[in-house]
């Protein structure tokens, strides 16, 4: 694959000619490759290294100690190798989520709020370090999305309307070195939410596949419609050279909803390495409570994403077993969402 095309991001958007004209470029570019970057400050790259550190020691604890830094309230905490299956196969990642970190004490959760919860920090070195990481690529995330709706030909504000107080998250990653029997990280697919914006150490690992005229692409947010291990061996695939300073950007599955297929969610997938690997996966959300419709939905559309609702069917789906899912299934969570869902449309 040819180098990524790369762009800076001013520091505010506001609507300008100038917005408007790099708004289109992303968008464009979106529509070609799958992909861009965009060049972190000395600040953003200084956090990003920060973050990879702590979690290169988080991860270098044993296993049983690892494995208590997990809630029964929340998805936030460690996902072991194996956990976590796409299309019938386990991939080979070590993850530790972080989810908006909610206090025991917000009416959220006494209120029965499904995946709402503290974030199990194995210590404050590495929650300081991700929330400064988080308050970074966050401010990124609100950009992007300002110039993406410039370039879409919508209101400067049409996404990030959708993103206040976002239900913004992220999976720390940790890939092992490929062994003699497989070199799979994670199968083919594409990503549930908004926006996604990853940063990677210099081993590389990371295949996506661009849009390729006429070639069908499931809509993932639709159980039937699942894009898990879609074209898995099918070119074409292309590898993420992993640059500096920077940060890699693709749109999730609810960008492809909104844009009416405009902008796909891309597909990607991660191949082992002949020595351990580290990437930090952000995803740049909805309010958990926010009805997501298609831009250019009229008066009467009935075709709606409740993001709240989405993202907890996700993780139901993807793990099945975990103490988190048990819980919101026994304690009839779900009940609970579906009244948050009734009351956002209405609302």
């Amino acid at each position: 694959m040819t180098a990524l095309r790369t762009f800076e991001l001013p520091d505010s958007v506001s609507g300008t000619t100038v917005d408007r004209i790099l708004g289109r470029q992303l968008v464009r570019t979106w529509e070609t490759d799958g992909i861009f970057q965009v060049a972190a400050t000395g600040e953003q790259d200084r956090t990003t290294g920060e973050a990879l550190a702590a979690s290169r020691r988080f991860f270098a604890r044993s296993l049983p100690e690892k494995a208590k830094f997990v809630s029964d309230l929340t998805y936030s905490g460690y996902i072991a190798s194996g956990e976590e299956v796409t299309a019938g196969e386990a991939d080979y990642s070590e993850i530790f989520t972080v989810c908006p970190d909610v206090p025991l004490a917000d009416t959220r959760v006494a209120e029965g709020w499904p995946c709402h919860g503290p974030v199990p920090w194995p210590d404050e070195d590495y929650r300081a370090a991700m929330k400064n990481y988080l308050h970074e690529v966050g401010e990124i995330g609100e950009k992007l999305l300002k110039l993406v709706a410039l370039g879409l030909g919508a209101d400067l504000d049409q996404l990030t309307r959708l993103t206040r107080n976002g239900w913004h998250h992220m999976r720390v990653l940790r890939f092992p070195a490929r062994s003699a029997t497989t070199e799979r990280g994670i199968g083919a697919h594409t990503d549930y939410g908004l926006l996604v914006i990853a940063a990677q150490d210099d081993v590389g690992g990371l295949f996506i596949r661009p849009p390729v005229p006429g070639e069908p692409r499931n809509r993932n947010w639709l159980p039937e419609e699942s894009t898990a291990g879609m074209y898995q061996d099918e070119e074409p695939w292309h590898f993420v050279e992993p640059e500096p300073r920077v940060f890699t950007v693709f749109p999730g599955d609810i960008l492809q909803f909104l844009t009416g297929g405009r902008l796909l969610s891309t597909p990607h997938k991660v191949r082992l390495a002949t020595r351990e690997r580290y990437t930090l996966a952000y995803f740049h959300e909805p309010s958990f409570g926010a009805t997501v419709r298609p831009l250019s939905s009229e008066d009467g559309d009935d075709e709606y994403i409740h993001y709240g609702t989405h993202f907890t069917n996700m993780f139901t789906r993807c793990y099945p077993d975990r103490v988190t899912t048990q819980r919101i299934h026994q304690e009839e969570r779900l009940v609970t969402l579906d009244r948050l869902r009734a009351r956002s449309l209405s609302g």
